[in-house]
């Protein structure tokens, strides 16, 4: 499996080949969470057929699944219907590619702690990923904080999933660095779940983007927190464009941070 992941530029292919080449990477997709590929099958079948003539074997790629507005444990039967329709077209695709995961995020109204909210969230994602997976088990299913104000509410979703085998949780890092919960609180928290992980940079006030060590990330904290609780998940460098890219990879490298450091 591998453990480091971009994004692949389909205008500027080759160079993130090479890119990949050099930093033993595999490519984790963008192409097809947006509503207006989802709805054109024709368009699906081109974004795929044109990564198939650079590379013959998927199975190590994962790619990020339909999130724009998608609310599984909506009380609202029509926004409920449209959400599962766009997961599940998202699992088809990467079953048709022969994918090794796809990434969701939680769907949740960020600090809305309400209790009925919270109980409709956890038992609707409960019930849903727990076909999902039985459904597609060549497929991880990873699911990436976003607006989520701690860790706690993923964590017991994940703890209630732990005997399925395809479900794990993906941190995003940064995501987690905008909440006024410690970054210490979310790896110690979601440790036993973490699956994979998304990297990138910020002003720790707005999700950015920016290259790896370019922002206010506390990246020495970062590393020994991995090192701490024993993270082994795969991590995607989540920053647009090659050069961004490279300038994470060589970062990272550069301070042995992971997954670029071997563990203890």
């Amino acid at each position: 499996m591998s453990r480091r992941y971009i994004i692949p530029e389909r205008t500027d292919l080759d160079r993130s080949l090479r890119l990949a080449e050099e930093y033993g990477c595999a490519f984790e997709y963008n192409d097809f969470f947006k509503p207006e590929v989802l709805d054109d099958p024709v368009k699906q079948e081109e974004i795929i057929e044109f990564y198939a003539k650079y590379r013959s074997d998927f199975s190590q790629d994962t790619m990020h699944g339909a999130f724009l507005d998608v609310t599984i444990h909506s009380s609202d039967p029509l926004i409920r219907d449209a959400s599962i329709l766009r997961l599940r077209q998202s699992m088809e695709i990467a079953s048709r590619m022969g994918l090794r995961g796809v990434v969701f995020h939680t769907g949740r109204l960020g600090g809305f702690r309400a209790e009925n909210y919270l109980k409709l969230w956890h038992e609707t994602n409960l019930r849903f990923f727990s076909e999902l997976a039985e459904t597609y088990p060549r497929q991880q299913i990873y699911m990436e904080n976003m607006f989520d104000e701690a860790p706690d509410v993923m964590a017991q979703l994940a703890e209630a999933m732990k005997g399925t085998e395809n479900f794990g949780i993906c941190l995003d890092y940064a995501h987690a660095a905008l909440t006024d919960c410690s970054q210490q609180e979310w790896v110690r928290t979601l440790a036993p779940y973490i699956r994979h992980i998304h990297l990138n940079d910020n002003n720790l006030k707005n999700d950015l983007h920016q290259p790896v060590g370019e922002g206010k990330i506390d990246w020495k904290e970062y590393k020994g927190l991995i090192e701490e609780y024993g993270i082994g998940a795969s991590v995607l460098v989540e920053v647009s464009g090659c050069e961004g890219q490279q300038k994470s990879l060589e970062y990272l490298k550069k301070q042995k941070i992971y997954p670029f450091h071997q563990q203890r």
